[in-house]
């Protein structure tokens, strides 16, 4: 059975606050623990059902973590995580210390400004994954990387990505490699020649790229419009800029 203390932290670490002060995150469900557990992330308590650990108790086995493992009922996990849905496993690892990416050759950086909602964030992360992007450098008021809401929304590929959080004007102040910008009055990304190296950065839906970071931008570019939305949701645009870029 899990512990008062166990649940008391769990719970604590829905709080950007105290997962920065206790140098951990949650992880819940089946996909995304999956990914969890092939990835390089440190593992401290991981509270499964019994039809999960016997499921699992091979691979468990293998990676020497069956003494982390504590056994828990479905309404137990529901309880303790933010997914309702979630009935088979929740994880506490440690966060990482990750270093601000240099880009290297034939490298695209996904640049995020002021993405401040956790399901756009992890949608990116997941968008970025498919694309093979390794490395996303975040403003430090976009949402946090370890929030259950991004890690849930990302399904899996937070365990594959970088996430930095930095102040971006001076980040991309020493870069020499090309800075696209999405704007509304950009060139038309069809018909762009684009680099196989480069940052792509991406502004808030409300109010696009800050002002700040605009004279660092080398190329502006807008997805061409053929209807009457007046815009596209960030992880939409995201997508299809990066599916250009990889054509």
């Amino acid at each position: 059975m899990i512990s008062k203390n166990q649940l008391k932290l769990i719970k604590s670490l829905e709080q950007k606050k105290q997962r920065k002060k206790q140098g951990l995150f949650i992880i819940q469900g089946e996909k995304n623990v999956a990914e969890l557990l092939r990835s390089d992330f440190i593992i401290q308590q991981i509270f499964a059902t019994a039809t999960f650990i016997n499921k699992n108790n091979t691979l468990l086995s293998t990676l020497q973590l069956v003494p982390l493992c504590t056994e828990v009922s479905e309404d137990d996990l529901k309880k303790m995580g933010t997914l309702v849905s979630n009935n088979s496993v929740l994880v506490v690892a440690k966060c990482k210390t990750t270093t601000l990416p240099d880009i290297a050759p034939q490298e695209l950086i996904l640049v995020l400004d002021k993405v401040g909602d956790p399901g756009n964030l992890g949608t990116i992360i997941r968008v970025a994954d498919w694309y093979g992007v390794k490395n996303i450098v975040c403003s430090p008021d976009c949402a946090d990387f370890y929030n259950p809401k991004v890690i849930a929304a990302s399904m899996g590929s937070f365990a594959r990505m970088s996430v930095s959080h930095v102040n971006l004007v001076e980040y991309l102040s020493l870069q020499d490699a090309p800075i696209f910008g999405a704007y509304l009055e950009g060139h038309n990304l069809h018909k762009y020649v684009l680099p196989e190296k480069a940052f792509i950065v991406m502004g808030s839906e409300s109010h696009g790229i800050s002002e700040a970071l605009q004279h660092l931008i080398t190329d502006k570019i807008t997805i061409p419009n053929f209807g009457g939305a007046e815009s596209l949701n960030v992880a939409m645009a995201t997508g299809i800029i990066l599916d250009n870029f990889k054509r």
